[in-house]
């Protein structure tokens, strides 16, 4: 994994004490670029994103540190490198149908939005999915589709998709799930055990999907049919 000791110490010299704006663009340079995220889309988005909008009101002063905060129902942000390191490795194209599991505050949402025209997102509590599209509203995030449900069965009906994203772990991938990707897909998500699991980017083809690894993560899990059960975590 990334040795995050530099970083660190650039996050304690930066100016947490300027407005959002300049925070951002810190985020942008410091976590995201001097990390290697290259995609001059992914920087974008998240140069234009808010993301002090998507937190609780109580971590607002943390807002562009690159750690996870807490966002209720036992949910997380995640960090701003993680988000943009899953959303270059989904190669988005032009006009990319993509299905996000785990709306979760909007974030990964809204940075999703920037990049493709059509977005789906799926959150399985009521009082997060209601939270997220009011947020997604007020935004003025455009060309988004939020339901509220099991994500990890995905959306059969409007199938296939371009590019999934997953923004909870699962304990493996869901081959129903793949299967709503067109050939030559992509699906990007934590799989693995309850407390750590890999990013794993799988292209898909009826064929013989291909598989690859791009590091070590902390994830929130994904609850559903396809996904882990609330017992599980010992949830009754």
């Amino acid at each position: 994994m990334t040795d995050v000791r530099p970083i660190m110490r650039l996050w304690r010299q930066s100016p947490r004490t300027c407005d959002f704006a300049e925070q951002r663009r810190w985020m942008v340079e410091c976590h995201l670029m001097r990390r290697g995220i290259r995609d001059a889309r992914v920087l974008a988005a998240m140069a234009r994103v808010p993301r002090e909008a998507y937190v609780p009101a109580e971590w607002k002063s943390q807002a562009y540190a690159d750690h996870p905060l807490p966002i209720g129902e036992g949910q997380t942000i995640s960090q701003p490198y993680i988000v943009a390191l899953m959303t270059e490795a989904l190669e988005i194209p032009e006009d990319a149908k993509i299905l996000e599991l785990g709306t979760g505050s909007g974030y990964q949402t809204a940075v999703l939005c920037e990049i493709s025209p059509s977005v789906w997102t799926i959150e399985r509590s009521p009082a997060l999915f209601f939270a997220a599209r009011t947020r997604l509203a007020e935004q003025g995030i455009q060309g988004v589709q939020c339901a509220c449900g099991d994500g990890t069965a995905g959306l059969p009906a409007e199938a296939p998709f371009d590019r999934i994203l997953a923004t909870g772990s699962l304990p493996s991938i869901p081959e129903d799930l793949i299967r709503q990707l067109r050939p030559g897909g992509i699906f990007v998500g934590p799989i693995g055990g309850q407390v750590e699991q890999v990013i794993r980017r799988i292209r898909y083809h009826p064929a013989g999907s291909r598989c690859d690894e791009l590091g070590s993560c902390r994830f929130v899990p994904l609850i559903g049919d396809g996904g882990w059960r609330e017992a599980d975590f010992g949830v009754n």
